[in-house]
């Protein structure tokens, strides 16, 4: 396997791996945080106007800080991050998305410690986890990679169909379905294990979960940090004949 093959795998599995990480806390954040997403805007959008039309006791408060904390997230990340990097891992995504991950590994520890029984105490947990989802999605823009958005599947099943042969595309154009169909089964998947260990960790179901999630995305920041590194080293004689003659 040539380096950039190598490379564009690491990435793939970082990405993954920060889906499988969404999946966990929106199954945490809306078991244990009062019907919220933190990562899936969608859902907030809707669930805003379900609160706003007083149908189905949907709390708006929890909604609107979710949605505002994400998009102050996307702001940051995208100042942060920047545009027009030659490199497809800046060392900036590399730092936001370990920021984040200690972000998350730190309100663990918080609920772990305090049991987040008061409201103010959740809407600030909740910001804080969208934040964190909204400069996710920057900080992951460089890697180039529509196919795998980690934060919503809904545009990816949509692609998947659309460029199907089912659907008339011609042979060739669903070249990303692995891809696709590997970010639903690991979002879907990912929520189902964080849903199981709220159900069997009963009061410490939620915070358990959110460490499985910070776990996640703490990985992926460390497959991209390695990924970088050896992308970044020098290359020898030999590796180069290799490369080029693979």
């Amino acid at each position: 396997m040539n380096a950039l093959a190598r490379h564009s795998r690491a990435h793939t599995v970082a990405l993954l791996l920060l889906t499988a990480g969404t999946g966990v806390i929106d199954a945490v954040s809306y078991l244990s945080l009062d019907k919220v997403f933190t990562g899936n805007m969608t859902g907030n959008v809707l669930f805003l106007g379900f609160a706003a039309a007083g149908t189905g006791g949907i709390p708006l408060l929890n909604n609107a800080v979710a949605l505002a904390g994400f998009l102050v997230g996307a702001v940051i990340g995208g100042r942060v991050v920047g545009r027009g990097h030659a490199d497809k891992v800046p060392l900036r995504t590399v730092w936001t998305l370990t920021v984040n991950a200690t972000v998350a590994l730190l309100l663990t520890l918080y609920w772990a410690v305090s049991g987040l029984t008061d409201h103010v105490e959740m809407f600030t947990v909740t910001g804080l986890l969208a934040m964190a989802m909204g400069s996710q999605v920057a900080a992951v823009k460089p890697i180039g990679n529509a196919d795998i958005t980690t934060v919503v599947v809904t545009s990816t099943l949509g692609n998947l169909a659309r460029d199907s042969r089912l659907a008339g595309a011609p042979k060739g154009a669903n070249k990303g379905w692995r891809h696709r169909l590997s970010a639903v089964v690991v979002m879907g998947v990912a929520a189902g294990l964080g849903a199981l260990t709220i159900r069997l960790g009963g009061t410490h179901g939620g915070w358990l979960g959110l460490l499985l999630g910070a776990l996640a995305m703490t990985s992926a920041a460390v497959v991209l940090a390695v990924s970088r590194r050896r992308a970044a080293a020098p290359v020898s004689t030999d590796q180069a004949r290799t490369a080029s003659a693979g």
